[in-house]
């Protein structure tokens, strides 16, 4: 069983989202029958993703031995501020219903960043953060724009002070885990509307960045939940580490450990279970589902994709170095969709449309994902059975209104 987080089919069933479902299953349905036709292939469908993940920028002010974007960190690369306001009241023209602050560097860097999070608010836009936490000061001043159903989640994935300065090499030494968890009592007493999660990636010994070893931190998960809890937190979030494939694919790599496997993850399950006994009614411990088919030792069948990633046309990343199909290809040149200005005006969604088109014919993710336990598997597997039906209409038996847009 998915949480409700990751639960992508019942969300693209929500009544509101129908009509971007139906447009994007519609057109793949009309492109199939031209192609068997000899017919031109019919234009895509005028429509944005429903949901962005946004790097607002490649600055960071950690050196974290376990991060996945390690190459592109502090490169340079920025976005022009106009041009991104710009693309995103075109996204949200199009369709647009969230945006994630994430990834590539850490979001509180970027200029203006809380008046950042104001203007996505100010569209109308689902709006959450996923920051490292060193810049309280900031999220604090963002978090006066948050509303029930936003969300934000800080990168700790450690219990104690020494082992998450080890983990992280903050910049500023003064900086402490202590410290950090502090600043949530004063947010939730700005705001209490919106969900304040502890994120904690679990990494086992052989996990390695470009064949450099990183720190364990199995042992601290029951005690980091206990944290996250005494501090206020609403949720803890508990996933597996990713690694980069060689073909630059973020992938989860559990072979890959220096002790038996099958201890590993009897390590990791009795830690678990330690911290579910944690969760109430006011706080609740989050298994991802890479860590859920990790325990099980299901994790191999997430990686039977469609030759479709259907997923990249509702879901896409933004970052300053370009477009992308696919948190777990971010920077890959083979899933580029475009530039950062991909989505800039009128003119250019255009453009962007017809290279997704091209790109989700040439992009075979049963070969390019082959590796990648993939959150998004089920629910292409759903999506490509809903295009291969013969019908005229589209009939998606409609689920619940969540009024959550995070996909």
């Amino acid at each position: 069983m998915s949480e409700a987080i990751h639960d992508f089919s019942a969300k693209l069933r929500q009544p509101s989202l129908r009509k971007p479902v139906t447009d994007y299953l519609r057109w793949r349905r009309s492109l199939a029958r031209a192609r068997a036709a000899g017919a031109p292939d019919p234009a895509p469908p005028e429509q944005a993703p429903i949901s962005i993940n946004l790097d607002l920028t490649t600055a960071c002010n950690y050196r974290c031995d376990h991060c996945i974007d390690w190459e592109i960190l502090n490169s340079g690369h920025q976005h022009d501020d106009a041009r991104l306001r710009g693309s995103i009241e075109t996204l949200r023209e199009r369709g647009l219903r969230s945006v994630i602050l994430i990834g590539g560097g850490e979001p509180t860097l970027y200029p203006g960043f809380a008046s950042f999070v104001g203007f996505l608010k100010a569209q109308g836009l689902q709006t959450a953060i996923v920051s490292n936490g060193g810049r309280g000061d900031r999220l604090l001043e963002a978090a006066e724009h948050l509303e029930e159903g936003d969300w934000l989640r800080l990168s700790l994935d450690a219990a104690s002070n020494e082992l998450f300065s080890a983990m992280h090499r903050p910049a500023s030494k003064s900086l402490t885990l202590d410290g950090i968890c502090k600043w949530i009592p004063r947010i939730k007493a700005c705001n209490p509307s919106f969900e304040i999660g502890y994120s904690y990636v679990i990494v086992w010994q052989g996990a390695s960045r470009d064949d450099v070893p990183i720190l364990e931190n199995i042992h601290e998960i029951a005690a980091a939940t206990e944290r996250a809890k005494r501090y206020g937190f609403d949720y803890i979030s508990l996933k597996p580490v990713l690694e980069r494939g060689e073909d630059g694919a973020e992938i989860m790599d559990p072979e890959a450990t220096k002790h038996s496997l099958t201890s590993v993850i009897a390590r990791i399950h009795e830690q678990v279970e330690a911290a579910q006994l944690l969760a109430d009614e006011r706080f609740s411990v989050r298994v991802s589902t890479n860590l859920r088919v990790l325990e099980e030792g299901s994790w191999q069948e997430l990686r039977n994709q469609p030759r479709v990633c259907h997923m990249q046309a509702l879901r896409q990343v933004l970052t300053p170095m370009g477009t992308y199909n696919c948190p777990a290809h971010r920077g890959v040149d083979k899933a580029k969709l475009g530039g950062a200005d991909a989505w800039s005006d009128d003119a250019m969604a255009g453009l962007t449309a017809g290279q997704l088109a091209d790109l989700i014919d040439r992009f075979d993710a049963s070969v390019e994902c082959r590796h990648v336990t993939c959150l998004y598997n089920s629910v292409n597997w759903w999506l490509e059975k809903q295009v291969e039906q013969p019908s005229d209409e589209i009939d998606i038996e409609a689920g619940e209104e969540r009024l959550d847009f995070f996909l």
